[in-house]
């Protein structure tokens, strides 16, 4: 081959490379919550506490949901079609759906973004949020399924008690823990057979277990009560230590960052209350929309975002006063929020 010809022939090749490269890919979004509805995700630029942008999940009735910690992608569990969609946040496409099993709604995803774990129950007639209690069919019970979200793969992980609810993850990372809000149980589930490890009957402090959350510190944890009006403290090996009464309908809670302080959304008296988290006194309570189940500190720490459903809006707090900031109103019928870079809330942890 002449020097003209090599020349022309790794000119083509050169060109025929530069082709076939992937374009650049976009930015992955920051300072941004996403906030589930009926029809999909609404995306707030928390800069400016303003709605920016909706994504279509594929799936219909996104309830929980969860953030990679690399924050590429954004997964929804779809209530109405019973998967879980895997969305790309730089182009906001679905990237694949994941069938998982009948009423998928509470999520949570690993400290490591390797497994999210999602609840379903494939024997209860979902309705929309706040609806009426739903509907027994054959009295199966719910189950957890531990979804790969990257391979792309889910397979039945665990059967819980009735209407499985929160999910959480011991601090060693070996167990999740399960609130069973129909048979008034706390299950913790060995991570690597999902096996029972113990079952904590809650019926001696209150009624129907809904949140679930381990300190920053990993030495207690929280479960909310909503038909008893309080919530529970256990130590890290689910001892007893103390019940907290609270405001009507507890439901979602979460510690802030520091540890200082519980946080919980009293959604029947449209509160979000404020406790200390050593002596489990009532420090402070704003007042929310309608119906408010979860809710997130900003990635800085410096306001609270409540999702409120039956007002159709979005509550601002700041968080270092407890004092009402700001309403995102037009967000119809908000469920589950996170934000991205991660922070401390109902259904994430950085």
């Amino acid at each position: 081959m002449n020097a003209k010809a090599a020349c022309i022939s790794l000119c083509t090749i050169s060109l025929a490379l530069v082709a076939s490269a992937p374009a650049a890919s976009a930015a992955v979004p920051r300072n941004v919550a996403y906030v589930s509805t009926p029809e999909g995700i609404t995306v707030i630029d928390l800069a400016r506490l303003v709605p920016v942008s909706e994504i279509d999940v594929g799936g219909k009735g996104p309830r929980g949901l969860a953030i990679t910690p690399d924050g590429k992608y954004l997964l929804t569990a779809n209530q109405h079609t019973a998967d879980v969609s895997v969305i790309d946040t730089a182009t906001a496409q679905v990237v694949r759906r994941i069938p998982i099993g009948k009423n998928p709604e509470f999520m949570r995803i690993q400290r490591d973004g390797a497994m999210a774990y999602v609840t379903y129950e494939p024997s209860v007639v979902g309705g929309p949020p706040g609806a009426a209690p739903k509907e027994e069919q054959g009295g199966s019970p719910a189950e957890v399924a531990a979804v790969d979200p990257l391979g792309g793969s889910a397979k039945s992980f665990l059967t819980g008690g009735r209407e499985t609810e929160g999910i959480e993850f011991s601090p060693d990372g070996k167990y999740i823990v399960v609130a069973n809000e129909g048979n008034d149980t706390v299950a913790l589930y060995d991570k690597a057979t999902g096996k029972v490890a113990k079952t904590i009957d809650v019926k001696p402090w209150g009624s129907r277990p809904r949140g679930v959350k381990i300190a920053p510190d990993g030495r207690t944890y929280v479960v909310t009560m909503e038909n008893s009006n309080n919530f529970v403290v256990f130590d890290r090996d689910f001892n007893f230590m103390k019940s907290v009464p609270t405001d009507q309908g507890p439901y979602g809670a979460t510690f802030d960052r520091g540890g200082k302080h519980i946080l919980i959304a009293a959604a029947r008296s449209d509160e979000l209350e404020v406790f200390d988290a050593k002596t489990y006194a009532q420090v402070a309570k704003a007042p929310l929309g309608k119906r408010c189940w979860h809710f997130s500190f900003t990635p800085d720490d410096s306001k609270i975002i409540v999702a409120c459903g039956r007002s159709n809006d979005l509550r601002v707090i700041d968080a270092a006063t407890f004092k009402p900031e700001k309403v995102i109103a037009g967000v119809h019928l908000p469920w589950g929020l996170v934000t991205y870079p991660k922070a401390y809330g109902t259904l994430d942890t950085p």
